[in-house]
């Protein structure tokens, strides 16, 4: 703003002030969008048709047998790797009781040191080394155990995702014979290149494909030939 302008200003009062900022508030919100709703959106945000496509992406069998088969290998890899940590873990608790037996072996011998020495006591202290080793060991061979036994329930439960497998599987084959049965059930003699024109609108529809008389006729007729 220049001085000549500030003059004029304040010459004017504040009403012109007022206005002023009013025209200038009018013309940021005229630039600005109201909200983002306004905003176009881009071709990634149409909305998507309902109901799809009969085409690759939506075919509901074809996805029911995706997902049975994946379903299948994933749980198999998983019961693969369960089996090895078993695995593993049943080598671990058979080299910890291997040192167990060394260790029952080491407390009996300075047992009978400390016993027959009980004035020397590197023995005894040596003994009371050895007991708490045995402790030690004996926790984890119990938690090595444990953790067998808790890696056999999960395999148990896996095999529930078989039974789910299963039952999809049979959900699948339920919906292809009602499709088979429903094509045999509106099945016709005639073929479809063979069958009578007939518009697909009647009277009274907005439109201006009707059923005129000698549609009508026709289709009688074909009806009457087939009594």
């Amino acid at each position: 703003m220049t001085q000549e302008e500030l003059d004029a200003l304040m010459a004017g009062g504040l009403d012109d002030l007022d206005e002023a900022e009013l025209e200038a508030e009018e013309s940021v919100s005229e630039k600005t969008p109201e909200n983002n709703t306004d905003i176009e959106k881009g071709e990634d945000e149409k909305e998507e048709v309902y109901p799809p496509p009969a085409d690759e992406k939506h075919k509901v069998v074809a996805q029911l047998d995706e997902v049975t088969k994946e379903s299948e290998e994933k749980a198999t890899q998983i019961l693969d790797i369960m089996d090895n940590i078993s695995a593993s873990m049943a080598d671990a608790v058979e080299e910890l009781q291997d040192v167990m037996k060394f260790l029952e072996h080491e407390k009996e011998l300075f047992t009978k040191l400390s016993e027959k020495f009980p004035h020397i006591k590197t023995f005894k202290e040596e003994l009371n080394r050895v007991n708490e080793m045995i402790e030690k060991v004996q926790k984890a061979i119990e938690s090595g155990e444990a953790t067998q036994d808790e890696i056999m329930m999960a395999m148990d439960i896996m095999q529930y995702q078989d039974i789910h497998r299963q039952k999809i599987e049979r959900v699948i084959n339920i919906m292809r014979a009602l499709i088979k049965y429903m094509n045999r059930l509106f099945e016709g003699k005639i073929d479809d290149s063979q069958r009578v024109k007939s518009a697909t609108h009647i009277t009274g529809d907005e439109n201006d494909e009707l059923v005129d008389e000698d549609d009508i006729e026709a289709l009688i007729a074909q009806f009457g030939g087939g009594n």
